[in-house]
């Protein structure tokens, strides 16, 4: 792979790639999305711009990259006499004339999870199958995630949903995430999702109260190193009221 999309996205005027290009690049990511829920069981939970890589324009890019490397400064260790080239990380410019050949791939499974693994899932309240545990990058984060009603295959459709701000317009659809601190502030998201969508559906507020009392397996660190046994620990709700359903001030 070429390199990440915020890296290609430079190569254009003002950062911005030219709207029929992204909507290509787009078709990609839903194709192979579409492929990881329906046919690998895998939910990715970790959909950023760093985690989609371009592919080469052509397949002469490599071996002219590994040519140079070899021309390159290099030292030889003593200990073991292996020869250690000198690193470069950027494959030349770009063939703007074989562009076309270029697309994205989604990478980076390190915290991919299959819901066909039965030590991440519960049941759910309509008996589909969950898990519970926080994901994805700050920007991206699901409401369901926040609220920890559980999540499946469409967190990563929320997350692909709101990077596609990014992709094509070069910013976050969601500006108020984090704190002065640079800490993710869960209630500022969610005020941010509610005054942009609208109060979120009641069926989903009925699963946060149903399961806010369910502690996940095992604990989890949040940024001030604090031990937090569910959603409600990590991300500091209770958000909504009882009466109402109407968001805390």
């Amino acid at each position: 792979m070429r390199e990440p999309l915020w890296i290609f996205q430079r190569r254009f005027v003002n950062g911005l790639l030219p709207l029929r290009i992204a909507k290509t690049y787009i078709y990609f990511l839903l194709v192979g999305l579409d492929y990881l829920h329906s046919e690998c069981k895998v939910v990715h939970i970790d959909l950023k711009l760093a985690n989609i890589l371009m592919t080469f324009e052509n397949e002469n890019i490599l071996p002219a990259f590994v040519q140079r490397q070899q021309q390159m400064q290099f030292k030889v260790n003593q200990a073991t006499g292996r020869t250690i080239y000198r690193c470069h990380n950027a494959f030349g410019s770009l063939d703007a004339k074989e562009i076309k050949n270029m697309y994205t791939q989604i990478n980076d499974f390190g915290s991919a999870t299959s819901l066909n693994d039965p030590s991440v899932l519960r049941d759910g309240m309509a008996g589909q199958k969950i898990s519970i545990y926080p994901i994805q990058p700050d920007h991206s984060r699901a409401p369901e995630v926040i609220l920890g009603c559980g999540w499946d295959f469409m967190a990563d459709s929320w997350n692909l949903d709101v990077l596609l701000w990014n992709i094509i317009g070069r910013k976050e659809l969601f500006q108020q995430v984090l704190n002065i601190d640079g800490i993710y502030d869960a209630k500022a998201h969610l005020a941010e999702m509610n005054a942009l969508l609208g109060p979120p559906p009641n069926k989903l507020l009925e699963k946060e109260t149903a399961m806010a009392k369910d502690n996940w397996p095992y604990p989890v660190t949040n940024e001030t190193a604090k031990l937090c046994a569910n959603a409600r620990e990590l991300f500091g709700g209770l958000f909504f009221t009882e009466e109402g359903k109407i968001p805390l001030r």
